[in-house]
C-alpha cells in the first residue's frame, strides 16, 4: 500500500511538471514559428527539426527527472531545493535551446541580383557591421525581413565582393552591400520570369503552380518569380510584375 503512495505522488508531481514543461514549449514554438521561423523559412531553413529536437528534450527529461528525485519522506526543505534545482536546469537547457535556434534563424530574404537567398543570422560577418547602412537593421528579432544587394561601385569592390564569395561569404550575406528592398524594384523587375514559362518548364506540376497562383488572388499569367536559394533546398518566390511585391512561395527548384 505505501509503495503505491509512493509512486502515486511522484507521478502526479512528474505529470504537473510535464503539464508546465508542454505550457512553456508551446509557448517557444509561437516565437520560434510564429516570429522567427514563418512559413516557409521552417521549411527552408529547418528551424522546425532543431526546435523540436531542443524542446523534445527538454519537456522529456525535466518530468522523468522530477519522477526519480521526487520524495514526500525527505524533508520539505530539501524537497523544494531539489525541484527548484530541476526546475532551473530545464529553464537553463530550455534557454540554450532557444539561443541556439535564435543563432540560425533567417534574418533577411535577399534579392541578389537575379535570385533570393535566405541569410541567417550566423553568415552574417561581424566584421563588416560597421559598414551596414543606418536604415537596415542587421538582426531583426520580428521576423525575416526584404532587402537587396546594391550595385557594386566600382569594379575593385566587385573583385573584392567575389574573390569573398568565393571564399564562402556570399554576397547577400554582407552588410556593407545591403540596401532597403524597394530600391532595387526596377532591377527585381528586369530580370523576373513570367510564371507562364514556369509552368511551360515543369508542366507535370501546373496544377500546382495554378494552386499557389490562385491563393494570392491573380492568374499564373498576371505574375512573375525569381529562384530562391535556401539552407536546404531550392524554392521559388512568386513576384507582382509591377510592384516586385513578394506574394508567395513554393518548394520548386526554378533555376
Amino acid at each position: 500500500m505505501l509503495s503505491g503512495f509512493f509512486w502515486k505522488d511522484r507521478l502526479r508531481a512528474s505529470g504537473i511538471h510535464l503539464g508546465l514543461s508542454l505550457g512553456l514549449a508551446a509557448l517557444a514554438a509561437l516565437l520560434v514559428f510564429a516570429v522567427w521561423y514563418p512559413y516557409p523559412y521552417r521549411e527552408i531553413s529547418g528551424g522546425r527539426e532543431l526546435f523540436l529536437i531542443v524542446v523534445a528534450v527538454d519537456v522529456i527529461l525535466g518530468p522523468l527527472i522530477t519522477l526519480a528525485v521526487f520524495n514526500r519522506a525527505k524533508p520539505r526543505a530539501e524537497l523544494r531545493r531539489d525541484l527548484a534545482v530541476v526546475g532551473l536546469v530545464q529553464l537553463a537547457a530550455l534557454a540554450y535551446g532557444l539561443w541556439t535556434v535564435a543563432v540560425a534563424r533567417p534574418v533577411h530574404l535577399v534579392f541578389e541580383y537575379d535570385r533570393f537567398r535566405v541569410v541567417h543570422a550566423v553568415d552574417v560577418p561581424l566584421e563588416l557591421m560597421k559598414h551596414l547602412p543606418p536604415e537596415v537593421e542587421a538582426f531583426p528579432l520580428r521576423g525575416p525581413t526584404l532587402l537587396a544587394v546594391r550595385p557594386f561601385r566600382d569594379a575593385n569592390e566587385q573583385t573584392e565582393a567575389t574573390l569573398a564569395a568565393l571564399g564562402g561569404v556570399p554576397l547577400s550575406a554582407r552588410p556593407d552591400l545591403w540596401q532597403p528592398y524597394p530600391l532595387a524594384r526596377q532591377r527585381v523587375l528586369a530580370v523576373a520570369r513570367p510564371v507562364a514559362s514556369l509552368k511551360q518548364r515543369f508542366a507535370e506540376r501546373a496544377a500546382e503552380i495554378d494552386a499557389v497562383a490562385t491563393r494570392t488572388g491573380r492568374s499564373p499569367e498576371a505574375l512573375t518569380y525569381l529562384p530562391m536559394v535556401g539552407r536546404k533546398s531550392f524554392w521559388t518566390v512568386i513576384l507582382d510584375p509591377t510592384t516586385a511585391e513578394v506574394l508567395a512561395f513554393m518548394p520548386l527548384d526554378s533555376f
